[in-house]
């Protein structure tokens, strides 16, 4: 699917001019697991929408796949999968401080995870551990949707980290 729009036409231009950026900063191991997503088109329109503090939806899921990997690299799990699941965990694509108001849809918290893994599925396939990062990582919000891996486990805490630590720092 090829997206019409200029501003996502230059965030695709910037994801694909800066890759050594990423990769300096963010490790090359860590940026070739995840780099058909983090230069998918449908992945940088999360740049358009902020999320925690002053960080933007595709910054907060960068973060949380880079703990992902870090961590599960260090116990020996699938650092793969876990940092794709934390890139795309977030893939629901509206600013969630608007959307109940203009969509009458409540419990962002809830439903979330649900959109972003019909967004995940119809552009990637995904592996059963990326599918339980993405569908479970809001849990205890999501009551009876309880990570079944340790990968997912993992990503529950890393997004909880990341999302304080983001919100610790104010919004813009």
């Amino acid at each position: 699917m090829k997206l019409k729009n200029k501003l996502l036409d230059q965030l695709h231009k910037e994801a694909l001019y800066d890759p050594v950026d990423l990769k300096k900063e963010w490790g090359e191991d860590f940026y070739e697991c995840i780099r058909d997503i983090a230069e998918h088109p449908v992945v940088l329109r999360m740049k358009l929408y902020p999320h925690h503090g002053h960080t933007n939806c595709y910054e907060h899921c960068l973060h949380v796949a880079y703990y992902n990997y870090v961590v599960c690299r260090y116990f020996h799990l699938d650092a793969r999968s876990a940092a794709r699941g934390g890139m795309l965990h977030d893939l629901f694509l509206y600013d969630w401080h608007t959307h109940a108001q203009k969509t009458g849809e409540r419990f962002h918290g809830i439903h979330h995870p649900k959109h972003a893994y019909r967004h995940a599925k119809k552009f990637f396939n995904l592996n059963p551990i990326e599918e339980d990062i993405i569908l479970a990582h809001m849990w205890p919000v999501t009551v009876l949707k309880v990570p079944k891996t340790k990968e997912g486990w993992i990503t529950t805490l890393t997004d909880k980290y990341c999302g304080a630590l983001e919100t610790g720092q104010g919004r813009s």
